[in-house]
């Protein structure tokens, strides 16, 4: 395994982790909304609403991160099971366009960042940037890791496994 793939793939477990966490943690201020909201048990809280918008952008985010790299998301199987070699020429189409996709994420996303940088939420005062960078965040990250399928589909494609040796 090289160092890129051994990279790509603790990246990708540490991301799983930030899923499950913000996952977690996203359920904190939802419960306390729904409480306060249908009990007299605690007060009503502004701040839980924008702050479970926050996790539910960067649980998204951080889900379609983990998405690209399973090669599950953007992905839609409507082939049928194909020969090595056409799955890896369709792959390569495949990465073309969500390379395509995550430039404008990338480009997008700074902009949109670059917008908020000096601003703050309404409600909380949190710097809007943290959420903003989410975009721009993903889009690196599936160049990253639509990068690597890419370059496994190139291999195949030249007869080489997606290792590096020679496939049989």
């Amino acid at each position: 395994m090289t160092a890129f793939k051994a990279f790509t793939a603790l990246y990708s477990r540490v991301l799983s982790a930030l899923l499950v966490f913000s996952v977690a943690v996203l359920i904190i201020p939802v419960s306390l909304q729904i409480f306060s909201r249908y009990t007299a048990l605690i007060p009503s809280y502004i701040w839980t609403e924008e702050m479970a918008r926050f996790l539910f952008v960067w649980m998204i985010m951080i889900g379609a991160m983990v998405g690209i790299r399973e090669g599950t998301h953007f992905e839609v199987d409507v082939w049928p099971k194909l020969s090595p070699r056409p799955a890896a020429a369709l792959k390569i189409v495949i990465s073309v366009f969500v390379l395509g996709f995550a430039a404008v994420f990338i480009w997008g996303g700074w902009l949109f960042t670059r917008f908020a940088w000096n601003r703050l939420s309404e409600l909380a005062e949190l710097p809007l940037w943290m959420i903003h960078a989410a975009f721009p965040l993903a889009g690196l990250t599936w160049v990253l890791f639509q990068g690597e399928h890419l370059v496994d589909a190139v291999r195949v494609l030249a007869g080489r496994r997606a290792g590096g040796t020679v496939a049989p």
